[in-house]
């Protein structure tokens, strides 16, 4: 186990591909912000682009670092989901490239059910969390066989997954 702080660097000092899978309903966390707070409502999200988080992705960006991730999304997607699904446009104009499963689709790949960071194709950031969705803990792996099997689920989830622009045209309105 490593410590927030660590885990954090870890997005300063990776080399070329940071890569993420998120696999949960929820996400505590989020719904504890002005942001969500606001989305919930039905209000603007009120994104900032320039918050620290913004900011560092742009530099990383400019150095011709990769950020990518894949969320499974349930049908019809929860308010956390749909939440995401809103905040990929701030993660997309600072350099991300986001995509987005279907969980049926995740289930018939058989794709894991637990978040993580693969970092350069070479270490495993494996997140926990607790009963309530909160995030207790990142576990760093660098066993080879467990990192090969995180570079498979890599490619067979981005292969399927949506890019962000055609997904949300796939979404059940909520009106």
């Amino acid at each position: 186990m490593i410590s927030f702080d660590e885990f954090g660097g870890m997005f300063r000092t990776f080399e070329h591909t940071a890569w993420r899978l998120e696999t949960r309903r929820r996400y505590a966390s989020d719904e504890e912000t002005d942001t969500y707070t606001r989305f919930a409502r039905g209000e603007d999200a009120g994104w900032d682009l320039d918050d620290p988080w913004c900011v560092s992705r742009r530099e990383q960006s400019a150095l011709g670092k990769r950020f990518e991730r894949v969320r499974v999304v349930d049908d019809p997607p929860t308010l956390g989901q749909r939440y995401l699904l809103d905040n990929a446009r701030r993660n997309r104009a600072v350099g991300e490239d986001i995509r987005n499963l279907w969980r049926s689709d995740a289930e018939r790949l058989r794709l894991p059910a637990e978040d993580f960071w693969l970092f350069d194709s070479r270490v495993i950031a494996r997140l926990h969390f607790d009963g309530d969705d909160r995030m207790t803990g990142v576990e760093l792996i660098t066993d080879p066989v467990e990192v090969l099997r995180a570079c498979q689920v890599r490619d067979a989830a981005w292969h399927h997954a949506v890019a962000h622009d055609l997904f949300e045209g796939q979404v059940p309105s909520t009106e």
